[in-house]
């Protein structure tokens, strides 16, 4: 074949691939020009609300948050988290701090997570006949990694604390079951 006949024979060829990248780029062109930037449309607002009260403990918690949907699979967010626990006559705690929350909708019932926790715990221990009353006060940083069942706005699933500490994590078990609602 001479330099002819591949010319004659790619010449088609060319001009349909051309055809065809700048349909495409026209048509992301459009789509980037026609999707003007709805910012709050994709936020959503929730979080939790807990309350534990019996013989003589105390467990209060608020901690909303908010999400952005990058796209039907993707969503990224911000919460807080604000607590009070107490214990007659054993100790007083106050736990405070934010969290940056990862979710991940492979389908749209299945809903992975991945959050990173920094609270600040306060507490104060109440003195008894065999110790002094004295105050305990550090950061906790938790790494969640969940999985739940989603349907609507509500995921119900587990999460586990990758960098649990028995000695010095703000819950008794690494593992712990969620409830998830975002509006």
């Amino acid at each position: 074949m001479n330099y002819n006949q591949i010319s004659i024979v790619f010449k088609p060829f060319f001009v349909i691939l051309a055809v065809l990248f700048s349909t495409s780029a026209i048509s992301q062109q459009k789509y980037i020009i026609g999707n003007s930037n709805h910012f709050w449309e994709k936020v959503q607002f929730g979080g939790g609300l807990g309350v534990g009260i019996g013989s003589g403990y105390t467990d209060i918690s608020v901690m909303p948050s908010a999400i952005y949907n990058v796209n039907e699979i993707v969503a990224v967010g911000v919460g807080l988290q604000f607590g009070y626990l107490s214990s007659k006559s054993y100790y007083n705690s106050f736990v405070y701090g934010g969290s940056l929350v990862g979710l991940v909708n492979p389908i749209p019932e299945i809903q992975l997570s991945a959050e990173l926790e920094q609270v600040r715990v306060n507490t104060d221990y109440n003195s008894t006949p065999y110790r002094p009353s004295y105050s305990d006060n550090y950061w906790n940083t938790a790494l969640y990694l969940g999985v739940g069942y989603r349907t609507g706005s509500v995921t119900i699933g587990a999460r586990y604390d990758v960098l649990y500490d028995p000695d010095r994590s703000l819950y008794g078990s690494g593992f712990m079951p969620f409830v998830r609602v975002y509006f």
